[in-house]
């Protein structure tokens, strides 16, 4: 039997012929599209720099510090050469106070976006600077004013006055980007000027250490000098401002770099342009992530949400927050942990009313909150009410030895009249409450969300536990004032 073949014979119709070399045709143009979009990789940048090369500037500060003249050469004692540098240093002190003025130079990046000239940057390029002097693509130089600075997100807004407009470039939407992306680096690494670099989008949703991170990691190379510079796309919009690099021996680029996501920036800036400072909202109630155990302790469904460990004088309290509450939506959007909730808090407006549902033994509330300032909050101290004392008894379970608070206990400890619940005086180290981090020193201060001030109180709420049927018991554990909920397995 002979093979089929896609070509047609020559004793077909005409028409057929025709209609099949269009369809062959189209396939190929098909293929060959495909082709071209799974390779990627644009021929060249050069286009791409020449459209956005204008609006990237270059940062040099200049910083007036006090530097110590008393610092004298190293020799050694009893060296004939001591007392020469002893003369020496002493005539360079004459009439001096040991402290002298000096200047002292950084450089950085950034990127003009709009065309009256405002800028943004770093805000550790710029930090404690006292003149920020502009240089221009095209050679120009300005001197540069700070609008507003978030030292959160490390991001700083300055303003320079020009004769004439000035090239900008446009933020684009970082939430779109995929890891796998292309992305073009400008800045002035290590004092070289103006330089480009490129690479692709490593990973997305990056924290390094700050409560509002939001980095992109790319591979394209960001050195000393980069900071501030923008992170474009292929579209040549800003998408990412360059902020850190990870390099294990403190050096340059090791394909490692990280950019603060336009979704953070833009919102920052907003504020600063606008306020000269941010104004984030504030729900003032202390958090942690809800695992997979604790899910377990609560009967909650899956392992989502934010569960509530304090809630001092603020918002939340007067709302009717309660710790043991989890988080389940904010706003209307959905709460999957701690860090989206900080987010969502944080961009929500000051003086907002906004709905949140709660879950509470074993049910749903929905709360109405007024949002305050987190800037304001943050100078604020927070004084905790006071409480009774408790007695002085001793018990085993769990892994755990506990004793109430009583007087010698507190002064051993250093805590204060108003400090509740019952103290770990050991751990065995074999026990899961040692797993956990439970370590002796920790307060109790509630047992399957209800409190306990004595030894027989937190016996009786696991025993109370046991007859539930439940497989763990949460408990609220406080270190150093800081609270934190953890599950214990009943089945030890």
């Amino acid at each position: 039997m002979t093979p089929r073949t896609l070509a047609l014979s020559e004793r077909q119709p005409l028409h057929q012929r025709a209609a099949f070399a269009l369809f062959i045709g189209m396939v190929l143009l098909m293929v060959q599209a495909v082709a071209t979009n799974a390779r990627g990789a644009p021929e060249s940048f050069a286009d791409l720099v020449d459209k956005v090369s204008p609006a990237v500037v270059n940062i040099t500060t200049n910083t007036v510090v006090a530097t110590s003249t008393q610092q004298r050469p190293q020799v050694p004692e009893g060296s004939p050469f001591e007392d020469l540098f002893r003369d020496f240093m002493e005539r360079q002190q004459q009439g001096q106070d040991g402290q002298r003025p000096r200047r002292a130079s950084a450089l950085g990046s950034g990127f003009i976006i709009s065309e009256d000239g405002f800028i943004v940057t770093n805000n550790h390029v710029i930090a404690e600077a006292d003149q920020i002097l502009i240089e221009l693509f095209n050679g120009g130089e300005l001197e540069a004013k700070v609008i507003g600075t978030d030292p959160k997100t490390d991001i700083a807004l300055l303003k320079v006055e020009s004769d004439t407009p000035l090239p900008f470039v446009r933020f684009g939407d970082s939430d779109i980007a995929r890891v796998g992306d292309w992305v073009m680096a400008m800045g002035n690494p290590l004092g070289q000027g103006f330089s480009v670099s490129a690479g692709i989008i490593s990973a997305r949703n990056r924290a390094l250490r700050g409560t509002y991170d939001d980095f992109i990691q790319t591979d394209a190379a960001i050195n000393r000098g980069n900071s501030g510079g923008p992170l474009f796309n292929m579209d040549g919009d800003v998408i990412g401002v360059n902020t850190a690099i990870l390099s294990p021996n403190g050096g340059g680029s090791i394909g490692i770099g990280f950019s603060m996501s336009s979704a953070v920036v833009t919102k920052v800036v907003e504020q600063l342009k606008e306020f000269g400072e941010t104004r984030r909202g504030w729900l003032g109630v202390r958090i942690q992530d809800v695992t997979p155990d604790v899910a377990e302790a609560l009967n909650l469904e899956a392992a989502e949400g934010a569960m509530v460990t304090d809630v001092p004088e603020g918002p939340a309290r007067e709302a009717g927050v309660q710790q043991g509450d989890v988080i389940i939506t904010f706003d209307g959007n959905h709460v999957p942990d701690t860090r989206e909730l900080v987010r969502m808090v944080g961009e929500a407006t000051v003086g907002k009313s906004v709905r949140m549902v709660v879950y509470r033994d074993g049910k749903t509330q929905t709360l109405k909150v007024v949002l305050g300032r987190r800037e304001d909050a943050e100078r604020e101290t927070v004084q905790p009410a006071a409480i009774a004392p408790s007695e002085p008894v001793e018990d085993e379970f769990l892994g755990l030895t506990i004793r109430g608070l009583d007087k010698d206990v507190r002064e051993q400890l250093g805590l204060s009249g108003d400090a509740k619940g019952v103290v770990v005086m050991q751990v065995d180290e074999a026990s899961q409450a040692y797993e956990k981090g439970l370590r002796s020193g920790d307060i109790i201060a509630e047992a399957g969300q209800q409190k306990v001030e004595t030894p027989s109180e937190l016996t009786k709420r696991i025993g109370d536990a046991r007859e539930a049927g439940r497989k763990s018991i949460l408990l609220l554990v406080r270190r150093g004032g800081e609270p934190r909920f953890v599950a214990l397995s009943l089945n030890e």
